[in-house]
């Protein structure tokens, strides 16, 4: 038999028992579909991971007050507040290649303006901070060095605190907010940011100089955690090694003790944040795959039936003059259309439930072509492997034997 008349005769066995087909593909669609929309879902939560680390600027430098034992007990990060205002000083005077630090002091109180109230998240901070963020303003400006030092009651707004007092499209600038009774004239309001990783609204906060909220509003010493720009992505190791020699210094540690602070570079934070979404990726796309190893198995159930019911068939062409190769070929050819078929439109399958989920949810999702052509592949490999066994039975049927099969 010529290959032309073999794929021929495949393909009208398949038409033949369409429905019997249909649901053969079933296993290999829904495992196709799964392992793209999973892998897509995968995907999207990992970029978004990735951008809110972006967001935290370029070349940042977290040092987080903490990660120190005492009497048998760990504290947690930003547990005590061991920053010191002269460490802060410190780090930005003697340590080279620093483009700009900022403390980073937390409020949580209720701000009023006019007729309206609102609890926003508080932050004190210097005025390097909106530039480590890489945070433009919408209108106003910063609040400047002189407002840092002498801490003047100035603030500077996020979007979303300024709709809720202000109202949507009002411009703050120039208004007075109460914090704790104390007046606070807005200086500037801040582009919208987005979510942060914790998930909370980054745009519901108020900033104010660090020095202002230490004396206003908390009443704290210290800081809980600073954020140090690096002039070039090259100076991040060297600079982050300095900060750690000059804490240690200044906070008189002793080799044999451990440090009172942490210090993380951007890269990091990045990397152990997507190492949860790629372990997780790899997970549900695993988890997925095994519906494809089912349709296999559903493949291969299918082609030994139909040995079964075309052993009359396959002894006739024998007898005619078919050799064992074409009728391996036969089958194989089936399981594979019947695989390869089941992977196309298990591919449309996946897509669509990846655009659904991100319509429906608002969740971000990437369709990667990685995955796409991978779970194609896999789906061949799948009809051939699953499908070479029965097709190899079918081949090795004595024609005599075949003929006289009832």
């Amino acid at each position: 038999m010529q290959l032309g008349e073999t794929l021929a005769v495949a393909f009208q066995s398949i038409r033949a028992n369409a429905l019997r087909s249909v649901l053969t593909m079933l296993g290999i669609i829904i495992g196709v579909g799964a392992v793209i929309a999973m892998v897509a879902i995968g995907n999207g939560a990992k970029a978004r991971v990735e951008a809110q680390i972006a967001s935290l600027g370029q070349n940042v430098i977290l040092i987080m007050s903490g990660n120190m034992s005492r009497g048998g007990f760990r504290f947690g990060f930003g547990s005590p507040g061991t920053l010191k205002v002269e460490d802060y000083e410190s780090i930005r005077k003697e340590v080279e290649g620093v483009a700009g630090i900022s403390p980073e002091v937390r409020a949580t109180s209720q701000v009023i303006a006019g007729n309206q109230n609102h609890f926003p998240s508080i932050r004190g901070v210097g005025e390097d901070y909106f530039q480590i963020r890489s945070w433009e303003f919408a209108s106003g400006q910063n609040f400047t060095d002189s407002d840092v030092r002498n801490a003047n009651k100035v603030a500077v707004l996020g979007q979303t605190a300024s709709d809720i007092l202000f109202g949507e499209g009002v411009d703050p600038i120039g208004q007075i907010i109460r914090i704790k009774g104390a007046p606070f004239t807005v200086v500037g309001m801040l582009q919208r940011k987005g979510m942060s990783m914790s998930g909370s609204d980054e745009d519901d906060q108020v900033f104010v100089p660090y020095t202002s909220a230490m004396k206003r509003l908390t009443g704290d010493t210290s800081f809980r955690s600073m954020n140090v720009q690096v002039s070039s992505p090259w100076l991040v190791p060297e600079v982050r090694e300095e900060i750690t020699q000059v804490l240690r210094q200044r906070h008189r540690i002793t080799p044999d003790r451990e440090d009172d602070f942490l210090v993380r570079t951007q890269q990091e934070i990045s990397d152990t944040a997507t190492e949860t979404s790629r372990v997780m990726t790899v997970l549900l796309g695993s988890i997925a795959g095994v519906s494809l190893l089912v349709g296999g198995i559903g493949i291969m159930n299918i082609m030994l039936v139909s040995v079964t019911e075309r052993t009359r068939e396959i002894g006739v062409r024998m007898a005619v003059g078919a050799r064992s190769w074409d009728i391996l070929l036969q089958f194989l050819i089936e399981a594979v259309t019947l695989s390869l078929v089941g992977g196309l439109i298990g591919i449309g399958l996946g897509v669509g439930t990846a655009h659904l989920v991100s319509a429906k949810t608002g969740w971000l999702t990437l369709v990667s072509t990685e995955s796409v052509v991978g779970a194609f592949l896999f789906s061949a490999v799948i009809g051939v492997f699953f499908g070479f066994y029965p097709a190899r039975k079918a081949s090795q049927l004595d024609p005599i034997d075949a003929l006289r099969y009832e």
